[in-house]
């Protein structure tokens, strides 16, 4: 596996050993121990996973993420720290590096910024810029429903357009915090927001960032 994905997975598997099954996540509607299930299925039940986007598959992904949740929650942390299995597409750097780094982010800062004590993790440039290129490739289709403009920006004045469209709202940040808003974690991400105020209220309250 790639450095900054296993990296990322390690750090998750830790963060839910330490909070426990019960805790809060940022995902609404999960507890720890339903996130740990959502990325073991994502990874070594393919059959199942496709469900998070294709409604005929929905039924067979509510059923296996109920077998997964009820499996105890050592296991499910050891099946993380493992990774996926021997002949997963998965196991090949290229699509770790591709799949896995934002995955294993956004749901470490998941669990981490649901905690009430929650700082901001201190992330190198390398892996920022890792960030950004796929928050570059990905942020049309993360934003694809959004009600309006939206122009994520870093500090440098890199800019990605993520929707094309009026009002404009743009939103400015580093490419960890920009990802956390463009993946529906608006109200958790470190981020300045510029805009008319009605956009910037439509944009906070879309249920539309994300995939």
């Amino acid at each position: 596996m790639s450095t900054f994905a296993k990296r990322e997975r390690l750090l998750l598997a830790d963060l839910l050993e330490t909070v426990g099954p019960d805790a809060d996540t940022l995902c609404e509607g999960w507890r720890t121990r339903d996130l740990a299930a959502h990325v073991i299925v994502r990874e070594r039940r393919p059959d199942a996973a496709g469900g998070t986007l294709i409604k005929q598959l929905a039924p067979r992904l509510e059923k296996v993420m109920a077998e997964y949740t009820a499996k105890p929650y050592e296991e499910l942390i050891q099946l993380i720290r493992t990774g996926p299995p021997r002949f997963s597409p998965f196991q090949l750097k290229q699509v770790d590096e591709a799949a896995n780094i934002v995955e294993f982010y956004v749901h470490t800062e998941d669990v981490r910024r649901a905690q009430p004590d929650w700082t901001p993790r201190e992330l190198d440039s390398v892996f920022q810029d890792a960030l950004w290129s796929r928050l570059e490739r990905t942020a049309r289709l993360v934003a694809r429903g959004v009600p309006t403009g939206l122009v994520l920006r870093r500090p440098d004045g890199q800019t990605a357009v993520a929707h094309r469209g009026a009002p404009v709202v743009t939103v400015t940040g580093e490419p960890s915090e920009l990802l956390m808003f463009a993946f529906g974690r608006q109200n958790a991400a470190k981020v300045e927001v510029e805009g008319e105020a009605d956009a910037i209220t439509k944009l906070n309250e879309s249920k539309q960032l994300g995939i």
